[in-house]
Parts: structure tokens; C-alpha cells; sequence
């Protein structure tokens, strides 16, 4: 008797042991895809929600204003980073060149994201799209004279234009696609005359200069167009907003310079296959939407409609030159930036 109730003690402790490492090896093997972003995560959390429900997979966030490519790099190939969060073109460019993400083969991402607003080599997609916009004093402007960026150089805007640093992601951008469609020597003498225009040198973010404006500093300012739906948004900034007007330059030509906020598959993912799944979910129609409605940015995805703020704001024809190649221009645009002494 006493063999028999040692032998079912020892049973029960056996497969009560089993039980254990089962449970724990189902909590290790849990789905989940681990995302460095540059992007606060308040914006992107609701999407993130979204995917979980529908997958099942986690989704863990680590947020840095600045140092996530540096941290790849340190971290090789033991980096626990699936995808990596960023926005504007050049700071997509930089990790390709860094060495730290891997190409991407997909229908799904081919065929939501626009050439123009992806990797030729699957590296980078874009996630959506922000117009580099000129803001106007509706006191003090006249639309029909500041029609494209080209019009900034004109002499009647000597004193009239506030910006933030050349130097600044989202000025290198729009000065690397002038170069790109007039070459180096034409968009030099641009933006020396852009330069000679400043009312004061650049400073401070792009909703600064719209507060500049509501002031009497300036009549016209450079600035992404998501920050006109912020301050329509804030009690503190709507004054700024409400003093300008938002407008789509080169309507009559090329159309208007448009950046990206984008993601890539780490070149270390250890949950390739899932990474994979939630930039697909990304590129849906549902995420899409509810990226432009809490974002004010405009879906990359053509089949998705911008939100009712943003369509209010009106229609616009977007510049098709693929982000590729005016990334090409971005060293060069910051050696202008210098050149010209815009930011002295």
C-alpha cells in the first residue's frame, strides 16, 4: 500500500512538473512583435489594439525621440526589434544605410503603397503621407501670388517668411526635391533668395512660424500640414490656426512636395512572420483610417479617404517623384543649407 501511494505522489509531482513547463513554454512562445518607434505611442496605440484583436499578437513599444538606429547597430543581431517606426524619407535612408533592416516581399504592401511612397528594394514603406504646405496670413496675403515653392524667392516676400532650420528633416527634404526637379545650381540661387526673404533667422518648430504669423512677424511660413489639424485641435493654438490659410503649392505643375512617415523589418527580427503581418495590417484599409483620423495625415493607401478634417482643407495633386530618388539629394541639400548660411 505504502509503494502503491508512493508511486501515485510521485505521478502527481511528475505531471504537475510537466504542467508547469508547458504553461511557461507557452508564455515565452507567446506571439508578439517588438517595435522601436520615433512615433509617441499615443498615436499609434489604437492601431496597435486593433492588430492584437484581430491577430492575437502583442505588440510591444519602445519610444525614443532620438538613438533607436544607433541602438540597432549596438545591439547586432541579439536585437529583440522587429520593426522600426520613423518619419520623413531621410531617416528611412539612414537605417537602410546603417545596415540594420532587410527587404520586404509582399502582394499586400505592393499593392496598398504607391511606388512613389516605397523602397524599390522592399527596404522601407511608407505609412502615411504629410504635405509640406505653405501657411498664408489671411489678413495679408494674397493666395494668387504664392501659388509653389518657387514663389518664396520672389522679391514682394523680402521680410515676410518665417521657417524653422534648413538643417531640419522636413526643410532637407522639400530643398532635396527642388534640387531634383530644377538641379543643384538653380535650387542654390532658390534658397539663397528664400534666405534673403526670412523675416528672422530660423528657429523653433513649425507651429512657432504659424504663431509668428498670427503675431505680424511674418505672412508665410513653411510647415507640415498635420500641425494646422493640431491647432485646430488645441484651445491654446486655435487663434494661430484660424489666422492662416493652408495651402497645396504647385497645384499648376508638379504638385505639392510630400514626405512620409514609414517602418522596416529589422535585419535581427526574431518574429519575422508576425513583423510581417502587422505592416500588412498597417497598409489595410481599417488601420489606414484610423491612422488619418487621429494623425491628420493622409492615407498612403489610395482606396482610403482622408477624414473629414482633412478633406475640408480641399483637394490636392501630390508630386509622383518617387521619395527614392529625392533621398539621393539629401546630403547635398544640407551642404546648400550651409552654403547659403540660411540658418545664421
Amino acid at each position: 500500500m505504502r509503494l502503491k501511494n508512493s508511486l501515485r505522489f510521485k505521478n502527481l509531482i511528475l505531471s504537475l512538473a510537466t504542467f508547469c513547463v508547458s504553461a511557461a513554454s507557452l508564455n515565452l512562445n507567446a506571439a508578439e512583435v517588438n517595435v522601436y518607434s520615433y512615433r509617441q505611442p499615443f498615436l499609434i496605440q489604437p492601431i496597435f489594439d486593433a492588430f492584437t484583436k484581430e491577430t492575437g499578437v502583442n505588440v510591444n513599444v519602445v519610444f525614443a525621440k532620438k538613438g533607436l538606429a544607433e541602438r540597432l547597430v549596438r545591439e547586432g543581431k541579439n536585437s529583440p526589434a522587429d520593426l522600426i517606426f520613423t518619419v520623413d524619407i531621410g531617416r528611412l535612408i539612414e537605417v537602410v544605410n546603417k545596415g540594420v533592416v532587410q527587404s520586404v516581399s509582399s502582394e499586400v504592401l505592393a499593392n496598398n503603397i504607391p511606388s512613389q511612397y516605397r523602397d524599390p528594394e522592399g527596404n522601407w514603406f511608407g505609412l502615411t503621407t504629410r504635405t509640406r504646405s505653405i501657411y498664408a496670413s489671411k489678413d495679408r496675403v494674397d493666395l494668387e501670388k504664392i501659388t509653389s515653392y518657387e514663389d518664396l524667392a520672389k522679391p514682394e516676400w523680402k521680410g515676410k517668411i518665417c521657417t524653422r532650420s534648413g538643417k531640419h528633416a522636413y526643410n532637407l527634404a522639400l530643398i532635396s526635391s527642388m534640387i531634383s526637379h530644377h538641379g543643384e545650381e538653380k535650387a542654390t540661387q532658390w534658397l539663397k533668395a528664400v534666405k534673403g526673404n526670412l523675416a528672422r533667422k530660423p528657429q523653433g518648430n513649425d507651429r512657432a512660424q504659424v504663431k509668428a504669423i498670427k503675431e505680424g512677424v511674418c505672412d508665410l511660413s513653411l510647415g507640415n500640414n498635420y500641425y494646422y489639424g493640431k491647432m485646430i485641435n488645441n484651445k491654446e493654438q486655435y487663434e494661430w490656426a484660424n489666422a492662416v490659410h493652408l495651402t497645396f503649392p504647385n497645384q499648376g505643375d508638379r504638385g505639392t512636395h510630400v514626405n512620409i512617415s514609414g517602418m522596416a523589418l529589422t535585419k535581427s527580427s526574431p518574429n519575422k512572420g508576425d513583423a510581417v503581418k502587422l505592416m500588412e495590417f498597417l497598409s489595410s484599409e481599417l488601420a489606414q483610417k484610423m491612422y488619418s483620423e487621429q494623425n491628420y495625415e493622409y492615407p498612403v493607401n489610395q482606396s482610403v479617404a482622408p477624414s473629414g478634417l482633412l478633406q475640408s482643407w480641399g483637394n490636392f495633386r501630390p508630386d509622383t517623384l518617387a521619395l527614392s530618388e529625392i533621398a539621393k539629394n539629401r546630403k547635398l541639400a544640407a551642404k546648400l543649407v550651409d552654403q547659403v548660411a540660411f540658418d545664421e
